[in-house]
């Protein structure tokens, strides 16, 4: 294993994966690109009348803050790491990273940070194993646990 892709997001599922992904790196020797996906366009509400719009995505310091902490993690076990700031759809954009990279495979946490993370339940995690023509790595994060078994009576 040469290249890994991580996929980040800044939650506590990516934080997660991130940590297993450089254990992978340190392993193998294997290079790491962290990817975090931004929108290109946000919903915004135009004139203050109610009116649903979309404007274009503005980076900032919170888009780049994921990828600043994850290749401080790769620093500091002297991982070898760069990082790419994205936008568009999160699915398709790590899957064409992961492509043109080359990658031998995709680390990505099962939940991430949005408003819809609980509802989705892992809906980019789910895509990216779907489009992936490569190995991906769900990693199930420690701090999300097993339903408590039903009793039986």
């Amino acid at each position: 294993m040469k290249r890994i892709l991580i996929a980040t997001d800044g939650s506590a599922s990516a934080r997660e994966a991130i940590e297993f992904g450089l254990e992978l790196a340190e392993e193998h020797a294997a290079e790491v690109t962290f990817v975090t996906v931004v929108p290109v366009l946000d919903r915004s509400f135009a004139d203050g009348i109610g009116v649903p719009a979309a404007v274009p995505h503005q980076i900032d310091e919170l888009d780049r803050k994921p990828l600043e902490d994850a290749l401080a993690l790769a620093a500091e076990r002297d991982v070898d790491a760069k990082a790419e700031l994205l936008a568009g759809l999160p699915v398709d954009e790590i899957v064409a990273c992961a492509d043109s990279l080359d990658a031998d495979l995709i680390v990505i946490g099962s939940r991430g940070r949005g408003a819809f993370a609980t509802a989705l339940l892992g809906s980019i995690s789910r895509g990216v194993l779907h489009e992936a023509r490569r190995p991906v790595l769900v990693v199930r994060g420690a701090h999300m646990r097993e339903p408590e078994p039903v009793p039986v009576s």
